[in-house]
């Protein structure tokens, strides 16, 4: 019984993820011709990592727009880009990676692909996860400002050598689509296709690889995941210890200890395993008060 509604909750949360990818890359136009939507929306930032220069993409995803901020002449840091993450990472934290994010869902329908021995954990595996806050540190932030050209101008540093998801939503989309870009593939593309390859065929093993280890946007919206609005609570009076909740979880947290980790996503997958109702988080919190509330009134 309790399988049977954790793949409820698991398949109503992948169809949100669906449906929220589908309406930030709704620009059909853009598949049809292969080309990039310039229109106003693309001057806004969107919560999960979602590549500029997809061809259905409507907004701009928050790391290229945190780079070009940094690479600019005198590297003036962007208040709407710095206050479009602080808030949203005050709000939500990592709902954003856990359902909102186009390149998570990419990596949880992977995860679905049989293979006959899923990695779970690795010995380093917490201590790789590190990694992330060095890529974000470096590639995003430190090596556009630091290495410029003539004119002053830095490069998108994790976006055009790193970032498996703008080659993915962009860069073969539109490789495929245009002759003139066909012609000018070289190395760079081959070792982004590359850093793709490995990264399709290690979310196939392994759940959500990119988000662990490399994530520069899931580092950012991870230092909230404490203070957010919305988050996972714990009722200790109701816990019994049995770690459901640690067994159920595939980012290998176990919110019975640490309901707030940095590494947690908020699939609420552990909320729907406690068989005691422990754990719960501020949606099902603003739920029961409503109840509550007309519990009341109806009293």
């Amino acid at each position: 019984m309790d399988k049977k509604r954790n793949k409820k909750k698991t398949d109503l949360r992948l169809i949100f993820q669906g449906v929220w990818a589908f309406i930030t890359n709704s620009y059909l136009t853009g598949f049809l011709q292969g080309k990039i939507y310039q229109g106003k929306l693309k001057s806004i930032c969107l919560p999960g990592l979602n590549c500029y220069s997809c061809p259905g993409a409507l907004g701009s995803c928050p790391v290229g727009a945190l780079q070009s901020s940094f690479s600019a002449r005198g590297n003036k840091i962007s208040l709407y880009v710095s206050g479009f993450l602080i808030f949203v990472g005050a709000v939500m934290g990592r709902y954003v990676c856990g359902w909102l994010c186009p390149f998570g869902l990419i990596q949880d329908l992977l995860n679905k692909i049989p293979f006959p021995k899923k990695i779970r954990t690795f010995r380093g595996d917490m201590l790789l996860r590190k990694l992330k806050y060095v890529i974000l540190s470096v590639f995003v932030i430190l090596l556009p400002m630091v290495v410029v050209d003539v004119t002053g101008l830095g490069e998108p540093w994790f976006c055009k050598y790193i970032c498996p998801a703008g080659t993915l939503e962009g860069g073969v989309p539109l490789v495929l689509m245009n002759s003139a870009l066909r012609e000018t593939v070289g190395f760079l593309y081959t070792w982004k296709l590359f850093i793709l390859a490995v990264t399709v065929i290690l979310s196939i093993i392994i759940y959500r690889p990119f988000c662990k280890y490399i994530c520069p946007l899931g580092a950012v919206y991870s230092f909230f995941n404490k203070v957010s609005v919305f988050k996972i609570t714990l009722d200790k009076e109701k816990c019994v210890g049995c770690d459901k909740c640690a067994k159920t979880c595939k980012m290998n947290v176990n919110p019975s200890e640490n309901p707030d980790s940095a590494e947690c996503i908020r699939c609420r997958e552990c909320i729907s395993a406690c068989p005691t109702g422990a754990l719960r988080d501020s949606f099902s919190c603003l739920s029961r008060l409503k109840k509550t509330d007309v519990s009341a009134d109806e009293g």
